[in-house]
């Protein structure tokens, strides 16, 4: 099968897209299909260099982190995927790459889907200076002008689909639900070793005795991070041994630094700032619980980080987490800020029960492997393809999804890692 994907954000662009398109394109070529991928051209030198990838012309967005808009009238995709004899676009964007992607498929009759990664009505109004006054009505009609006119919709997670079906959304656009998954050996490939582990805690002043609250992830308002320092003080304070790490960089990242220097917690709660994707698994080692108060995840990366690090989560109930976290079995859904001091206090007072939480959170995230996502989408794939250009149905595009499960290991090669 010969596919392209889209997306406004890749390479050296660090973000939970950009890990979601590099893992699928990198599945999907182990698997033997050509892939090829349509995206911006940023600042970097060496982005020029990249096999079957075409960068678009592009400028920094005036809004977002370090993201880029792609000039929405560049041609050159047409040819491009003409010449690579494409049959399926896969879009990870709504906004330019999108609308180009949608060109392209008209252009050359292929089938145009998108996969739905951000929920705007939890975003916008931390990235627009007249957000808090624009009526939602007005978001919701937006999101639903950019993406009437896929073919078909990928939810993340089962909170992506219900919005999406809402009747002032798109309900009739033909969707199912196929969770992120995590590349778990390319992630734990760099084995993490005892002298790893000396030095993260020398560096960062940390005793075996502490125990560690870890966050990982960009640290930017949307993702509630000013409320979660505010649990993290009280915790801190209150937990003999608990010392919290957040790793990630973000426009909230030096409010949050001046904050801890106002409340003297400097020796308790530490900043890594951007760690690569690839250096991460120490961080979850030497960690006792993972956590996060964001509401506006579709269905979290790191989330799935740290459960295939046996690492027991706390986070805010939402609907983006309930495939993911099991109250009392691998952390806790709490429904106010104030139950995760109680919850984290708990966890960092039991080992015997982080432990057993943890065990749980890795026996779980084998639901999430990279060969069982990419079953799912070739089964999307391959239903789309045989419908189009009729229109596929809700019921055709689950039942693949599921029916992908008992056959992936045709997919990956008699179950061999990717």
């Amino acid at each position: 099968m010969n596919i392209a994907l889209f997306s406004d954000s890749y390479l050296p662009t660090k973000s939970g897209v950009v890990t979601v398109v590099m893992q699928l394109k990198r599945a999907l070529e182990y698997a033997g299909h050509h892939v090829v991928l349509v995206t911006v051209q940023t600042d970097s030198e060496n982005t020029d260099r990249e096999e079957n990838i075409l960068r678009i012309p592009a400028f920094l967005s005036p809004v977002g982190d370090n993201q880029y808009v792609g000039n929405p009238f560049e041609k050159s995709a047409i040819d491009f995927c003409r010449q690579h004899n494409i049959q399926i676009i896969h879009a990870h964007t709504e906004f330019s790459l999108g609308h180009i992607a949608r060109v392209v498929g008209r252009k050359l009759n292929i089938p145009v889907i998108a996969t739905t990664h951000t929920m705007w009505e939890d975003y916008y109004r931390y990235y627009l200076k007249i957000g808090m006054i624009i009526p939602k009505a007005v978001v919701r009609r937006l999101v639903h002008v950019a993406y009437k006119h896929f073919y078909a919709l990928i939810n993340v997670s089962q909170k992506a689909h219900d919005y999406f079906k809402e009747p002032y959304i798109l309900p009739s656009t033909p969707s199912a639900v196929i969770p992120n998954a995590i590349d778990t050996e390319r992630f734990k490939e760099r084995q993490v070793t005892q002298n790893d582990i000396q030095n993260l805690r020398s560096k960062f002043g940390l005793s075996e005795s502490d125990r560690i609250i870890l966050y990982v992830g960009r640290v930017v308002e949307e993702k509630r991070v000013e409320e979660l320092l505010t649990v993290l003080c009280r915790v801190v304070r209150n937990t003999e041994h608990a010392k919290v790490l957040f790793v990630g960089d973000g426009a909230a990242l030096q409010i949050l630094k001046d904050r801890v220097v106002e409340e003297k917690l400097t020796q308790k709660i530490l900043f890594a700032g951007f760690v690569d994707w690839a250096c991460l698994a120490p961080y979850y080692e030497i960690s006792s619980v993972f956590v996060t108060a964001s509401l506006s995840e579709m269905h979290s990366m790191t989330v799935l980080e740290a459960m295939c690090m046996s690492l027991p989560i706390v986070c805010r109930r939402d609907t983006s987490f309930t495939d993911t976290v099991f109250n009392d079995e691998n952390g806790y859904l709490c429904d106010t800020d104030e139950e995760m001091d109680e919850k984290l206090s708990l966890l960092l007072g039991d080992d015997e029960k982080c432990l057993a939480m943890g065990k749980r959170s890795l026996e779980l995230s084998k639901n999430f492997t990279l060969e069982v996502h990419t079953a799912r989408t070739l089964a999307f794939y391959n239903a789309v393809l045989n419908s189009f250009p009729k229109p596929v149905s809700d019921d055709v595009l689950k039942e693949a999804v599921a029916s992908a499960i008992v056959n992936k290991s045709e997919i990956t090669g008699g179950g061999t890692n990717l």
